[in-house]
């Protein structure tokens, strides 16, 4: 393909890395209508090389990463200038390629939208996933005291080490039993189905779940009567349908509100596998046999 020209309030970026998201098998698997090509990849650090008219901010030779909406398996990558971040303090310009996508989506989902605040009690499923990792540790650096699932003991033990109260191995256990009594405040639910159920029962009074996928179903049962009672909400969100100006803002609310104790090693980068971009398939198959703690990442 040709390389990209940067649009007006654009930048065109020289990818050194790319972050693997679940949202990328989607993109490879789904049905491309009227031969569109569609090119994985929602986040990628890099170094600015143009920049289109009124992006202003960034200079040619910045160091930066940002949330794409697609098209980071590349080498290049044009994308608005008001989704792109600073590679934070202490940060490879390699591992900062793992970051926007997870962090905006928990800062959207858990602190904008659920309202999580310091000693509150905080549910988050999938917790060595690269949302459940930032979750764990984003929400830990704000005084929040965080609860998680994993699909093995050894995952568990991970998670507690990074930062959780306590992890619970789904596979093995009942979440809901063990954690029965903690009275959770925020629940950030990529699974549904079944879990929603004990989900909404281990919530206490104006509880908030929010989901971001539902991996176990997306058809679930709830408890109308128990909703009603503890005065509960239920919400979810898609980040990527988002537009340019809804991500710009969420940008600048994550960079005044997360970025500093990031930069202050609230967050830790996690890197299970840096891969060639020429093995992304293979990334994909990693990433889809839940093997994996923490991000893979492609090398351009």
């Amino acid at each position: 393909m040709e390389k990209p020209v940067p649009a007006a309030g654009e930048v065109l970026i020289l990818v050194k890395a790319a972050g693997l998201n679940r949202a990328d098998i989607y993109t490879r698997t789904s049905v491309s209508y009227g031969g569109e090509t569609k090119i994985p990849g929602l986040e990628v650090s890099g170094i600015i090389e143009a920049c289109g008219p009124g992006a202003n901010r960034w200079q040619p030779g910045d160091a930066v990463c940002a949330l794409l909406n697609g098209g980071g398996y590349a080498e290049y990558a044009t994308v608005a200038a008001g989704q792109c971040l600073p590679v934070p303090e202490g940060w490879s310009l390699e591992e900062a390629a793992g970051l926007p996508e997870a962090v905006l989506t928990v800062w959207l989902n858990a602190v904008r939208t659920a309202r999580l605040r310091s000693g509150d009690h905080f549910l988050v499923h999938g917790g060595t996933s690269g949302i459940g990792i930032v979750a764990i540790q984003l929400a830990t650096a704000m005084g929040v005291d965080v609860y998680t699932t994993a699909g093995t003991d050894e995952k568990c033990r991970w998670c507690e080490k990074l930062g959780a109260k306590r992890a619970v191995n789904y596979k093995t256990g009942d979440f809901e039993a063990e954690l029965a009594g903690i009275g959770i405040d925020v629940i950030l639910d990529m699974t549904g189905g079944d879990f929603t159920i004990k989900n909404i029962r281990l919530l206490r009074e104006e509880g908030r779940i929010v989901y971001i996928n539902a991996m176990r179903g997306r058809e679930s049962m709830i408890d109308i009567r128990e909703i009603m009672t503890k005065r509960i909400t239920l919400t979810g969100s898609m980040l990527r349908p988002r537009d340019t100006a809804f991500k710009t803002a969420l940008t600048a609310e994550v960079e005044a509100g997360a970025w500093p104790l990031i930069s202050r090693g609230g967050v830790k980068p996690v890197v299970y596998r840096v891969l060639p971009l020429s093995a992304a398939a293979e990334a994909q198959r990693i990433m889809e046999s839940g093997e994996h703690i923490g991000k893979i990442l492609l090398r351009t």
